[in-house]
């Protein structure tokens, strides 16, 4: 395959993911590392891309840059459905008890298998959300009791903020939440581009017994405007592959157990 070939399907793949790994287009193309680094120098000399530790990302993605849950709900849907299966494990065999899930798409195919999930092993569950989109999914399933909190609803990602959703999320203590984020490092943590957004998220974590981080590889690296839980705060990363390198490292030394699904 020419360099030319290579660099096109590399830009599709921005657009259709907004981020590529080094490793990731080596084992794609069949190419040395080097070989990969130096298309994606070429892109971003053309201003294709902006190049970020391991890999690139698309130049739309900046600090603040979100797509909206509409956008999201079809990207990476397979990914999003292992990640969700494997999460679900977390409830073991026969769980009873109170859940918490966040606004976001992978949080929202968590929801969406919970009720069968919870079938199987013959378990019942109190849910609070803040997600007009994660609501409707669980709405009226069996072995599932639903409490939706409220607030000033943000557009982009149809969830609750404001200081009265905050503060409702604040008197709770759910056994398990669910959460995700627009960025994972080693040194800022989980971060999200709105302030509103980081601080509802912020008050799940702080207010959970056990915080379950359903998020996939593309967001390894990543460091949006606002950083909202520290490495240290969480118990469990579910993703699609093992992160690798410095943040490995952070989420060893800060004690967070990893599955990939």
């Amino acid at each position: 395959m020419y360099a030319t070939e290579r660099q096109g399907l590399i830009e599709r793949l921005l657009v259709d993911e907004g981020r590529v790994a080094v490793v990731d287009l080596s084992e794609r193309f069949g190419v040395t590392t080097e070989t990969v680094r130096r298309d994606l120098d070429a892109l971003e000399q053309a201003g294709a891309l902006r190049r970020v530790h391991g890999g690139a990302v698309a130049l739309e993605r900046a600090s603040t840059a979100e797509f909206s849950v509409l956008e999201r709900s079809g990207l990476r849907a397979d990914t999003k459905q292992r990640i969700a299966a494997r999460a679900l494990d977390v409830l073991g065999d026969a769980f009873t008890g109170s859940l918490y899930f966040d606004a976001g798409t992978t949080t929202g195919a968590v929801a969406e298998l919970l009720p069968s999930r919870l079938s199987e092993i013959r378990g019942d569950a109190e849910v609070v959300t803040h997600s007009l989109t994660l609501a409707p999914a669980l709405a009226g399933a069996d072995r599932v009791a639903l409490t939706v909190v409220g607030g000033r609803i943000r557009g982009v990602t149809a969830a609750a903020v404001g200081a009265a959703t905050v503060r409702s999320i604040q008197s709770l203590r759910p056994d398990v939440v669910f959460v995700g984020a627009n960025g994972l490092s080693a040194g800022f943590g989980l971060s999200t581009p709105d302030p509103e957004e980081a601080a509802v998220k912020e008050a799940i974590v702080r207010a959970a017994r056990r915080v379950v981080v359903v998020a996939d590889a593309s967001k390894f690296g990543e460091e949006s405007l606002v950083s909202f839980a520290s490495l240290d705060t969480l118990d469990l990363l579910v993703t699609d592959r093992a992160p690798e390198g410095e943040l490995a490292d952070a989420l060893a030394d800060a004690g967070v157990e990893v599955w990939a699904a």
